[in-house]
């Protein structure tokens, strides 16, 4: 079998994720695995796809590789799957899947974000493994990944693949209505990021209603016009200093000019079920900042037009990133059936947001990304000097172990529920006792 390992990793031959490509090279030696290192060749592929394209039609098999970057694929990787819709190359029919590496934040949206694109190009698309970047160094990550692609041969030799996992249809986009804006002098300073086209009629007047009709100052930054050096490679060299390799400005740019504003609302026309390559090479040079959440606190909104409503794997990454960054989503406003009421809604909330500094608490999305990240930046600390420094600042150090009285308390709650007699002579105690701080709060309130 012919298959093509599309290697989105930025650092190619180096890459950690492609190490498990290599050991499957190694155990399958009847396959013929050729590697095409998308992630690192992604300039020289926007110039002439004319030899990409020959390897995707003798292909039999396509493995997607690469590491997970902001909650789906590395922009380049990103990139090239958006030349092949472009070019419309037809590989419709052939087997897919993939295979990621990372600490499991959001690996899930990653790989709905390859099988929702395997979808619309026609692949008969097998589920891929999601692994440690250390598993395959283990003999448990060795046999998951021989597991995973026994299953993979299974899958192909029997015609087994998973049902398509999106249904694009037409965008039923309504016209959006553009006040003339008010002349009552406005405070405050709301970033608008896009990376609106200048055919994007739709989006822009969704920027321009909504400027209109906040009673806040805004600046519209387009990202699409950015002259970005390249994606983020993963080098780590920001890790310890904050400062990026590349030398085309764009960590002091976003320091200065867009986490400077008290609010963030992201304008966008959904494509390839995702925020459009553009704005996921913004999202990964980000990582400047590395794993520090320093928009915290920040509320943020989005502009989107398209059939948001049907892509729920986009509707987890929104609402992740607001999670995991304590920020409060204002709201999503779309174009699908009231973009001027939404629209109108959002301003008023995002309002509401900042007069009250409204914060609420995290749910699971960002309760369980933080932890990952927590564990992660704990271990790596020596490294990533500058998440270690941030996360002792602000207190994201919340070891279940630092909470010795809770532990001793729940051992003695433990002896006494395990003895038959103390627990019926206790009858409804130990209810009571559990609610006597939650009585003596409310209790407090009343005598005040």
């Amino acid at each position: 079998m012919n298959i093509l390992v599309l290697n989105g990793s930025p650092k190619g031959e180096y890459s950690v994720t492609l190490q498990t490509v290599n050991f499957l090279m190694k155990i399958y030696p009847e396959h013929n695995f050729e590697v095409l290192h998308v992630g690192h060749r992604i300039k020289a592929l926007e110039k002439d796809f004319s030899g990409a394209e020959k390897v995707l039609k003798n292909a039999d098999l396509l493995l997607f590789s690469y590491p997970v970057y902001t909650f789906i694929a590395p922009y380049q990787l990103h990139r090239f799957i958006e030349i092949i819709k472009e070019k419309n190359i037809d590989i419709k029919g052939k087997f897919a899947t993939q295979l990621s590496t990372s600490k499991h934040f959001y690996d899930v949206t990653a790989h709905r974000y390859i099988q929702d694109n395997c979808a619309d190009m026609g692949l008969k698309y097998i589920r891929g493994l999601s692994a440690d970047m250390d598993d395959i160094l283990t003999e448990k990550g060795q046999k998951e990944a021989k597991d995973f692609f026994n299953y993979v041969l299974f899958s192909i030799e029997n015609n087994l693949f998973e049902k398509e996992s999106v249904i694009n249809t037409p965008a039923k986009k309504v016209a959006v209505t553009v006040p003339e804006e008010k002349t009552a002098k406005k405070k405050g300073d709301v970033v608008i990021l896009t990376n609106c086209k200048e055919d994007d009629v739709q989006l822009k007047n969704m920027i321009a209603r909504f400027r209109a009709v906040t009673p806040r100052k805004t600046r519209v930054i387009n990202i699409g016009e950015y002259e970005f050096k390249g994606g983020c490679l993963g080098c780590l060299s920001c890790a310890t200093t904050g400062k990026c390799v590349y030398k085309d400005g764009f960590d002091d740019f976003l320091r200065g000019s867009i986490q400077t504003a008290e609010s963030i609302i992201i304008a966008f026309s959904i494509k390839d079920h995702s925020m459009g390559a553009s704005f996921k090479l913004y999202d990964d040079r980000q990582f400047c900042n590395g794993h520090r959440t320093v928009t915290m606190g920040m509320p943020m909104g989005y502009l989107i037009s398209g059939n948001y409503s049907e892509e729920y794997n986009l509707q987890m990454i929104v609402e992740g990133r607001a999670q995991v960054g304590s920020n409060f989503l204002a709201g999503v406003a779309t174009d699908e059936t009231s973009p001027d009421s939404e629209i109108d809604n959002l301003a008023v909330t995002l309002e509401y947001a900042l007069e009250n500094s409204y914060v609420p608490p995290q749910n699971f999305y960002g309760i369980g990304g933080a932890k990952i990240f927590r564990d992660l930046i704990w271990l790596m600390q020596g490294m990533m000097k500058a998440d270690h420094k941030f996360y002792k600042a602000h207190g994201q150090y919340d070891f279940p172990q630092k909470k010795r009285g809770t532990m001793i308390a729940m051992y003695l709650v433990g002896a006494l529920a395990s003895s038959p007699k103390i627990k019926a002579k206790m009858g409804n105690m130990m209810n009571e006792g559990m609610l006597m701080p939650y009585k003596k709060m409310l209790d407090k309130i009343n005598k005040e």
